[in-house]
């Protein structure tokens, strides 16, 4: 009821967001190309990259200042939704996040605070969906995963993935089960690592619309 233009155009960015299986396993350095059509869809629509800088004044003078940077902040109708996307990031990133939001509702500079990131059925679909993709695709080899964009593995990773593809005689399991733990691990950041801190409370009081995208995004 209090945002409605704003979680409109979040729906309709969110009813586009897919993630072809592909760049899931060939994700490399850098951010994710889903996280970028998103990132960019939301800035066609007003949601720009905001630096908010927060003074303290005492008699005239500055005795505090604080800068808080968000990546995408909407003002509709005097009220300011600030919002950040954390598809895989180190989980302390919700700290750094929630209490940023805290921080600037108490300054009033925001009304509520958004966090966008993977959720519970797409954390536990992982690596089914990379297994299935090994398997469809034949990927018995490391030299199977160049076409696709796989970074070759570190010597330690090779031997370890080696050892379990020899013990079971499954290459695709064992690799996908090291890759998946590798790249989107339990210390990433996904929707049980988020409800775990506002659990706590990190972050209250600000109003708080939290939002895990679900298995439903992957497509092959």
């Amino acid at each position: 009821m209090d945002f409605p233009v704003a979680l409109q155009e979040l729906e309709s960015v969110l009813r586009e967001t897919l993630i072809p299986i592909t760049e899931i396993i060939g994700s490399g350095g850098g951010e994710a190309a889903g996280t970028q059509r998103m990132r960019h869809a939301l800035d066609q629509k007003g949601w720009k990259k905001t630096n908010f800088e927060i003074a303290k004044i005492v008699n005239g003078k500055r005795r505090e200042f604080a800068t808080h940077e968000v990546d995408h902040v909407r003002t509709l109708d005097g009220n300011t939704l600030a919002l950040e996307i954390e598809w895989n990031s180190k989980d302390a990133v919700f700290d750094r996040d929630l209490n940023n939001f805290k921080q600037l509702h108490a300054d009033s500079a925001i009304s509520a605070g958004v966090i966008i990131t993977r959720g519970a059925s797409l954390q536990a679909a992982l690596k089914s969906s990379v297994l299935r993709f090994a398997k469809e695709k034949r990927v018995n080899s490391f030299d199977d995963l160049v076409q696709f964009g796989v970074r070759p593995p570190t010597p330690r990773q090779k031997a370890a993935i080696e050892k379990r593809a020899e013990r079971d005689s499954n290459f695709p399991e064992a690799w996908s089960s090291h890759f998946i733990s590798d790249k989107f691990g339990e210390a990433t950041t996904h929707w049980r690592k988020l409800q775990d801190r506002v659990q706590r409370g990190v972050g209250n009081p600000c109003p708080l619309l939290l939002i895990g995208l679900s298995d439903q995004i992957l497509t092959f």
